[in-house]
């Protein structure tokens, strides 16, 4: 069966319809060409493939190549418990799980926040692995699987080293993950968003529409994570790696923001 891929965010449905609800979320939007349609097998008569790029110790990035949606690349963590897919990208062919499967395949998938849900089926069909999402967001599942596996609460521990956290910004559910080895690392796909300028993060509502997160939701984002050690800190593009101090970027943004918010 062939299933329908939005090309203006990269969502994979389960069944044609003629409008993306993740498109027409505040968000997100609807590209100036409106809405189209793909699949896996029309993007890979277009000549796309995979891009793989080291983007830390023990990290590899996935991404797509040429450029597709809207960019995001995923982020193989090569564990001592395995290996984690990080967000997901909406292609997938033959000769990337071949190299997926050279640095070890796949136990766990897990992810951000709905942008990124994209082809997350497929990758999980591909590798036999579990998808692991917040039950906050299950309404914007675009192709319901037995291997999506909804979890609650503000963590979930997914390995001995490896935790899922609700931070509560961008989307109700969406998740950043703790990695604990070494002097800890934070991967956040864009709900902490590394920017060009690698001192600072932001945290937005929505970043295409630039709307601001409410200041509420950014302080409680700000307490949960205060319990967790890292020192590195992962964002959603390529490159956007803060190496070291990432803990003290992530409360110097969040102080700058509250203290603009109050107009200081």
């Amino acid at each position: 069966m062939t299933y329908p891929i939005c090309r203006g965010c990269g969502t994979q449905y389960a069944e044609s319809r003629t409008d993306c609800p993740v498109c027409l979320d505040e968000r997100q939007y609807v590209p100036r060409s409106g809405q189209r349609w793909t699949s896996l097998k029309e993007l890979q008569a277009e000549g796309h493939g995979g891009r793989f790029e080291e983007q830390g110790p023990g990290v590899t990035g996935i991404g797509v190549s040429p450029e597709f949606s809207i960019g995001q690349r995923a982020l193989l963590l090569r564990t001592s418990a395995g290996n984690v897919l990080w967000d997901c990208v909406p292609y997938l062919d033959d000769e990337m799980v071949r190299r997926v499967e050279e640095l070890g395949g796949i136990d766990h998938i897990a992810i951000s926040h709905p942008h990124f849900y994209s082809a997350m089926v497929e990758w999980a069909h591909a590798f036999d692995a579990p998808v692991h999402l917040h039950e906050a967001d299950r309404e914007w599942v675009g192709r319901p699987d037995p291997a999506v596996r909804f979890w609650s609460g503000r963590s979930m521990q997914l390995t001995d080293e490896l935790t899922l956290i609700n931070p509560g910004v961008h989307f109700p559910g969406s998740a950043v993950l703790h990695w604990s080895a070494g002097d800890g690392a934070l991967f956040t796909g864009d709900v902490i968003n590394v920017g060009p300028d690698l001192r600072w993060v932001s945290i937005m509502y929505s970043f295409p529409n630039h709307v601001p997160e409410q200041p509420q939701k950014v302080r409680l984002a700000a307490d949960v994570l205060a319990g967790f050690r890292f020192d590195r800190l992962y964002g959603a593009w390529w490159d956007r790696v803060i190496t070291t101090g990432a803990e003290e970027v992530l409360s110097r943004s969040v102080e700058r923001y509250l203290r603009f918010e109050r107009g200081e």
